[in-house]
């Protein structure tokens, strides 16, 4: 059974950064592109990022683009998501998913594209 849990939500000032932790059980026997959204309350969830199973592919939404970072370490089973330059509207719950299929060369940033979800980490920024 594929379990997500995403790690290092908070709160933090406008301008500052966090780093987002997925951690993905058999990522490493089992690479699958892998894939950050948020939902603010209110609001429909929104792609964020997403990297290939290899890590050499990866998506960005047009709103984080030049400040976010997605980057993936299989050895340890882990997707980061390096977030800088923060900004109010990002605030919401983050989510990380997982592609249905291994080997996933793809990294494009659709939710129908991911089969398997995490429980989710609150990212709140505010003065």
């Amino acid at each position: 059974q594929l379990q997500l849990v995403e790690s290092g939500g908070g709160l933090v000032q406008p301008g500052g950064s966090l780093r987002l932790s997925c951690a993905a059980s058999k990522l490493t026997s089992e690479p699958r592109a892998i894939g950050w959204f948020r939902q603010a309350p209110g609001k429909e969830r929104e792609g964020v990022s997403c990297i290939s199973s290899r890590g050499d592919n990866t998506d960005y939404g047009d709103s984080v683009k030049g400040r976010f970072t997605i980057s993936r370490d299989n050895a340890n089973s882990i997707v980061y998501l390096q977030m800088n330059n923060l900004k109010v509207e990002d605030t919401a719950v983050y989510y990380c998913a997982a592609s249905p299929i291994t080997w996933s060369p793809q990294a494009t940033c659709v939710a129908a594209r991911f089969s398997h979800w995490g429980q989710g980490t609150q990212v709140t920024v505010s003065s």
